[in-house]
């Protein structure tokens, strides 16, 4: 398997397919990076070199006690970037991995980032606050953190056929399929990883690096997105870019790059060759 080690000795897993100019795929909560095979093998068709990581505590990466914050998880993609020399990529990040892709331009991508998209992205800050009173009160992530330790597989299970693609709206079309990988990428996950994500999806404020951030940014949103609302992340994250563009999909659920991939994918290649 290809990996790195990392300098607190983690092994990162990651996934290197192609030539051509660099795309990096950057997964969710509590995912891997068999989340985006659909848009690396289409990438692939069209001639980009596509890779796409683990995150530590995630899939077949190490399941680390330590490092599980999103300083080190951006540390990380630079430790890879920088193995496979990457230069001129596109860096594409979907929910947390959305959050992953701006620390790490924002700290890490000078002379190495050509583009980036943020996809039903957890930016700029989930809970809510004193300074972000539309946010997600705090017991709502202190309820995924009840369910996840008290049973894990039947969280996954509840939200993978629930809220995360919309099949619990009316007259869905509920893929099994699309459900059973969903909870198999997250049971090959760490659950003492997958438990403190959730402080860090939740509660990171990625404000600062939204405005130092200044490549193009392409951010996607669905209006029905029940996991990270549009109202407390994309429609602020826009107002921060310097470089910004806002493209939102109405009724399209927070995993919109599965359950839409013709037409995510279609946007994807028209703003990389813009």
């Amino acid at each position: 398997m290809n990996s790195i080690k990392t300098k607190d000795g983690a092994q990162i897993f990651y996934k290197d397919w192609g030539t051509g100019q660099p795309i990096v795929f950057h997964h969710g909560w509590p995912l891997s990076s068999d989340d985006w095979d659909n848009q690396m093998l289409f990438f692939l068709g069209k001639g980009f070199r596509v890779i796409a990581h683990d995150r530590r505590g995630h899939g077949r990466s190490s399941q680390t006690s330590g490092g599980n914050d999103m300083n080190t998880y951006a540390a990380d993609v630079a430790a890879l970037v920088e193995a496979l020399d990457l230069r001129d990529a596109i860096h594409i990040g979907h929910s947390t991995g959305g959050g992953e892709v701006t620390r790490y331009v924002a700290r890490h991508g000078k002379g190495r980032v050509a583009k980036a998209v943020l996809i039903s992205a957890i930016p700029p800050l989930m809970v809510k606050s004193a300074k972000n009173p539309g946010g997600l009160p705090i017991e709502v992530f202190d309820g995924y953190r009840a369910a996840l330790a008290a049973n894990r597989a039947q969280l996954y299970l509840d939200i993978a056929s629930g809220p995360f693609y919309g099949f619990n709206r009316p007259g869905a079309a509920i893929s099994e399929g699309t459900i059973r990988n969903w909870w198999r990428q997250g049971m090959m996950g760490g659950a003492n990883a997958h438990y403190e994500c959730i402080k860090v999806f939740s509660e990171t404020d990625f404000t600062e690096d939204l405005q130092v951030i200044d490549v193009p940014v392409l951010v996607m949103h669905g209006s029905d997105d029940q996991v990270v609302p549009i109202a407390d992340s994309a429609e602020l994250s826009i107002k921060l870019l310097k470089n910004g563009k806002l493209k939102v999909y109405g009724g399209y659920p927070h995993g919109m790059f599965t359950t839409h991939a013709d037409v995510i994918n279609a946007d994807l290649l028209a703003f990389i060759k813009a």
